[in-house]
């Protein structure tokens, strides 16, 4: 269970009960971002990792209960070697840098994805990361690192029938229940809201599964760039949406406001 939280520092035009508990971000730009001010793209990531802190504090502040970033996919190797080790070596610092702060902060932090490949050090601070921090109950977090969309629901049909082929599951429960329980997010609710900055329009094999009915936002600004008023803009427009789920009557995001 998610801890009471003081909406003091929420927006006045924000209503408390109309927040999306779980957003989901593709951090889009960085590279782009340093490039237009003559930078090597490897300073892009350094201010995207502060972009990422920052927006994690704002959800925990304003009663966000989740938040899924996608750091590193598995097309992701493809990129240049010198960046893709920069970006290792930039898990690596931050973990050992903000783990401390984040315990204390009360987060919770989980990686998604197949973790085999990274060096083994690094393994090892993720692993402790999430297991020091596994009792916090402020705010989740959830890193996607080396994760592909495609992969994930292939590896949650073979957990499936490997259960159906050793009886613990009957071929009539197989269900979209079952196959939720099977994804790297669960127990979380799918989220609500995703943003993606630099003005792509797509979703490059991010969580395909769980965002069936979220709410799509795509923002011009580079990652870098996506600050609290930017976050503030894209909780408007979100607060703005009536989720029909398929139906025909809307579901007002914010009763009794």
């Amino acid at each position: 269970m998610i801890q009471p939280v003081n909406y003091s520092t929420l927006p006045t035009d924000l209503h408390p009960k109309a927040l999306p508990n779980h957003v989901a971000v593709i951090m889009d730009g960085n590279g782009r971002w340093a490039t237009q001010r003559g930078m090597p793209r490897i300073a892009g990531h350094r201010q995207g990792a502060k972009t990422v802190k920052d927006l994690l504090r704002c959800c925990k502040d304003w009663g966000i209960g989740a938040l899924t970033v996608y750091a590193f996919s598995t097309e992701n190797w493809r990129r240049p070697m010198e960046e893709v080790t920069f970006l290792l070596r930039l898990f690596d610092r931050l973990l050992r840098r903000e783990l401390a702060e984040m315990q204390r902060e009360g987060v919770r932090i989980q990686f998604l994805g197949d973790l085999s490949p990274l060096p083994e050090r690094l393994q090892d601070l993720m692993q402790e990361a999430m297991t020091v921090t596994h009792a916090n109950q402020r705010v989740q977090f959830n890193v996607a690192v080396n994760y592909g969309g495609r992969q994930e629901l292939v590896a949650a049909t073979r957990h499936i029938a490997q259960q159906v082929a050793c009886g613990a599951l009957s071929l009539e429960q197989v269900d979209e229940e079952s196959l939720s329980r099977a994804l790297l997010t669960y127990p979380l609710p799918d989220p609500d809201l995703l943003i993606r900055t630099s003005g792509e329009q797509r979703l490059s094999n991010f969580l395909p599964w769980q965002l069936a009915y979220t709410e799509l936002y795509f923002t011009d600004l580079l990652w870098p760039e996506f600050d609290r008023a930017a976050f503030h803009q894209a909780l408007q427009w979100y607060q703005r949406r009536q989720r029909r789920f398929g139906g025909l009557a809307p579901t007002p995001l914010a009763q009794g406001s």
